[in-house]
């Protein structure tokens, strides 16, 4: 008697190990080519020197011939585009910075003038005093 003839295998989507791993290097694909995709039309928009009719275009060509137009404009204007980025990079990264100066305070004399004015003013202690100045001198 034969009980495996009777038997019928059915493997469905994830059937192989073959299958998954072409399942993820599809996904990896897909969304690889969505970044890039993402990163071009950003950087159409953040290109101030680009008219407006050539951003059209791009955006006309990106619609209708999506792969190749990412590659095209990857080959094209890939190293304006690093630019353009590393510049934007360096103003948020310099206006960061300028928003932490504001917030922390100044220089450590002006914390040291600012700690003396409340101490003289009676609002903190000498030993309060004491432990902003070793602060803002540290």
């Amino acid at each position: 008697m034969h009980v495996f003839a009777d038997t019928v295998t059915y493997h469905g989507f994830w059937g192989s190990f073959w299958d998954i791993i072409w399942w993820f290097i599809t996904v990896f694909v897909f969304f690889a080519y969505l970044m890039a995709l993402f990163s071009v039309i950003v950087d159409l928009f953040r290109d101030r020197k680009l008219n407006g009719w050539w951003k059209a275009l791009w955006i006309i060509f990106l619609v209708f011939v999506p792969f190749l137009t990412v590659l095209v404009y990857l080959i094209a204007r890939g190293r304006g585009m690093a630019e353009r980025s590393t510049r934007e990079a360096k103003q948020a990264q310099s206006a960061a910075d300028d928003y932490i100066r504001q917030v922390a305070g100044g220089s450590p004399s002006e914390e040291i003038t600012k700690a003396k004015s409340l101490l003289d003013a009676g609002t903190i202690t000498p030993a309060e005093y004491d432990t902003i100045k070793a602060k803002a001198l540290a």
